[in-house]
């Protein structure tokens, strides 16, 4: 595959510097000479760093439609999320444009690549990878990505929007409610943490039990290499499985997000155990976890406020006013019948 070009290559081509394409790209080019904006419109031409289509986009008629890239449209909690980044974008007259990545970084990059081939300038990409290093050629040939479910890296490049929950609040917010109702033999249950917001949420769980003064029982939270994810069940049986073996069981979990804590409970009442026995507390707020019995507690992700912040921001709403490149936002702690249960 031919590699992206950038804009340091379209500046070489045409003869000028690279922040003089970056004006035209940003159409910020009243000063520009017709004729260097005609070299570098056929340098960009030559070189396919955009397709014709977009070419006339910089003559007046931007691409409204957005792009979204989301890790898996099995888990129902990615598809609240594109649903309130429809209706938002939608009562705009704006369209979304739906990837799947299946958290595959190879896909990532294919679909990032196409959509901007498509013409299409912003894209918010759904993913909590460490490193997004197989999207820097991307974002240097000028695609504007907002990273969604994964909060700040000192590494990341500047051009990189950023919108997120404050994962690590939110699972503290949840432990300590368990504290509160005398839990003190508090599970965590989770597949593979190799991504930023499952780290985050694992350091909350640990700093609530640090300042409360229980003791971390590495114990209390089973390891998996594989992730799960809409597929969460089997590893959460696992995990289940090996937590009522213990000879000093927990009385409550809190579980990495609310499929995980679906797929525990389901595990629990599949070992002959009365959900009842124990406390558990999800993150996400999916719809079902709402309408199962017992109700599910769990974190809530504001994602019409999230929706809208991304609106903002590729409307230009960085260069008007947002705060930060890098917005995150307050969970919120639901409260349901699945931790009804007290320790005395």
């Amino acid at each position: 595959m031919r590699a992206i070009a950038t804009i340091r290559d379209v500046a070489q081509a045409a003869g000028v510097s690279p922040s003089t394409v970056s004006n035209l790209l940003n159409a910020r080019d009243h000063l520009m000479q017709p004729e260097t904006r005609r070299r570098v419109l056929e340098a960009m031409e030559s070189l396919s760093y955009r397709p014709s289509r977009v070419a006339r986009q910089l003559r007046g008629a931007p691409n409204p439609t957005l792009g979204l890239i989301v890790p898996s449209v099995a888990n129902p909690f990615w598809g609240s999320w594109a649903a309130h980044l429809e209706a938002a974008f939608h009562a705009q007259g704006r369209q979304i444009y739906l990837c799947n990545s299946e958290r595959d970084p190879e896909r990532e990059r294919a679909y990032v690549e196409q959509l901007w081939a498509d013409g299409i300038e912003h894209i918010v990409l759904s993913t909590s990878l460490p490193s997004l290093e197989h999207l820097r050629p991307a974002m240097d040939a000028g695609v504007q990505i907002i990273a969604f479910d994964r909060e700040h890296q000192a590494t990341d490049p500047p051009e990189l929007l950023n919108v997120s929950i404050d994962n690590e609040a939110g699972a503290w917010m949840a432990t300590q409610h368990l504290i509160e109702r005398g839990h003190r033999r508090i599970a965590f249950v989770s597949g593979a943490m190799r991504t930023i917001s499952r780290q985050r949420r694992f350091a909350g769980y640990c700093r609530a039990l640090a300042e409360n003064g229980i003791p971390f029982d590495d114990a209390l939270v089973p390891r998996s290499s594989d992730f799960g994810d809409a597929d969460s069940g089997p590893l959460a049986s696992k995990a289940v499985n090996a937590l009522l073996a213990l000879d000093d069981q927990p009385t409550a979990l809190v579980a990495v997000n609310d499929m995980f804590a679906l797929s525990a409970s389901a595990a629990i009442r599949d070992a002959g155990r009365e959900i009842a026995e124990f406390a558990v507390a999800g993150f996400d707020d999916i719809p079902v976890g709402s309408l199962i019995s017992p109700a599910l507690t769990t974190v809530q992700q504001p994602l019409r406020e999230m929706a809208e912040a991304v609106l903002r921001l590729t409307a230009g709403g960085a260069d008007a006013g947002e705060p930060s490149p890098s917005l995150v936002f307050p969970p919120t702690l639901v409260v349901r019948a699945s931790t009804e249960r007290r320790i005395a």
